[in-house]
């Protein structure tokens, strides 16, 4: 096995070797298990996983012992080293801490602070994963990076261009956090378990006795480690010489009647209703939040209702960026079901997503995805 390494100290090639895939390993059952599969088919495989944080970083937070159910942890280091020696496979842990901390750890803080609510596996799959490792998969030979994400992809020959699908498993369908990548990146990647569902996975790790076979899911972010997000924000702030003592605000109704108070707009987003510091007599949810004035408006159900957003930093992925409005199915979440609507090109990166009928908290620091059946079209990030 090899110790973890900068991206500049690996060696320079300048061919790819024949079928070699690179493989990002996260220490879990689905990579793994796509490095498996990868060598039943007769590729050569070498292993990359990325070490994103330093677990011993904020260590106030870190209680009685690592929070279980997470990514990226240092077991899942030490996991992906086993399944390596296992199938018999180079493997290399890759040092990102100071990428990962620049392009999603500090700005998760900041749009929280800014009263949006981010989505860090997007960042992190648009700014950290696929670039970095398929220059770092170039760079030991490798002609693709393989991954074990839920999506698939294919190649158009009618339009020339390579389209992304959501997965045969509606259940674990990662398409929703994938709408960032760009043609080059999904020319040279692939993801091998797109066509499979989770217990045709774990029966293939199974079969190839992978000592991860049986590992729970991942469920926590890696940066988190106890899952409580604003516990994290204040923690990482106060590193950073941020003091949020002063960050209590007002919590208004439509009228703007001062109805409670809030220690800081980070603890909330868009629709929650539990956690907001008050009794009142009827279910009120977060309507807005207005990071200017310190304020979070609060409201019933029925005004969280809207039919249009707009979106900056569009990404079309598997069509070339429209010159007209177009019809789709839309989601605002991951779990949202996606929606009837029509996507209005602005300009080069932005877009205006107007539903058929209203949809319920159209939050902004999330990601609306729009789809063609089982194509992912392009998305945008809420504004």
């Amino acid at each position: 096995m090899i110790a973890a390494t900068q991206f500049d100290t690996l060696p320079e090639r300048a061919e790819t070797q024949r079928g070699l895939v690179a493989v990002a390993m996260s220490g879990g059952v689905d990579s793994s298990a796509v490095a498996a599969l990868l060598q039943q088919q007769g590729h050569a495989v070498v292993g990359l996983t990325m070490q994103l944080w330093n677990q011993r970083r904020l260590p106030e937070l870190q209680g009685d012992g690592p929070a279980q159910h997470r990514c990226c942890s240092l077991d899942d280091v030490y996991d992906a080293k086993a399944v390596a020696q296992h199938l018999n496979f180079p493997h290399y842990v890759v040092n990102f801490e100071e990428q990962f901390e620049a392009r999603v750890v500090r700005p998760f803080v900041d749009q929280y602070l800014a009263g949006r609510t981010p989505i860090a596996c997007t960042n992190c799959n648009n700014d950290v994963k696929f670039e970095p490792l398929l220059r770092m998969a170039r760079q030991i030979g490798a002609e693709r990076l393989a991954t074990g994400h839920y999506a698939r992809i294919r190649r158009n020959e009618g339009t020339a261009r390579w389209e992304l699908l959501r997965a045969r498993d509606d259940g674990k369908d990662q398409s929703y956090f994938l709408w960032g990548l760009t043609q080059e990146q999904l020319s040279r990647s692939e993801f091998p378990l797109g066509d499979l569902t989770k217990e045709e996975v774990r029966a293939l790790a199974r079969r190839a006795n992978l000592p991860v076979a049986e590992k729970p899911e991942s469920m926590e972010l890696c940066f988190v480690p106890t899952g409580n997000y604003v516990q994290f924000i204040h923690a990482y702030s106060r590193e950073r010489g941020i003091s949020l003592q002063n960050s209590e605000g007002e919590i208004v109704n439509e009228a703007g009647d001062v109805i409670g108070r809030h220690n800081g707009v980070h603890g909330f987003t868009i629709g929650q209703r539990k956690g907001l510091g008050f009794a009142a007599g009827k279910p009120l949810y977060v309507l807005s939040i207005d990071p200017e004035k310190n304020r979070v408006v609060v409201g019933e159900d029925d005004v969280l209702r809207k039919t249009n957003c707009e979106l900056e930093g569009v990404n079309w992925v598997s069509v070339d960026r429209p010159t007209e409005s177009v019809r789709a199915f839309a989601k605002i979440r991951h779990k949202h079901e996606p929606a009837p609507a029509t996507i209005e090109p602005l300009d080069s990166n932005r877009a205006r997503v107007t539903f058929d009928a209203p949809q319920r908290a159209i939050t902004p620091g999330q990601a609306a995805v729009f789809y063609d059946g089982d194509r992912v079209l392009g998305g945008g990030w809420i504004r």
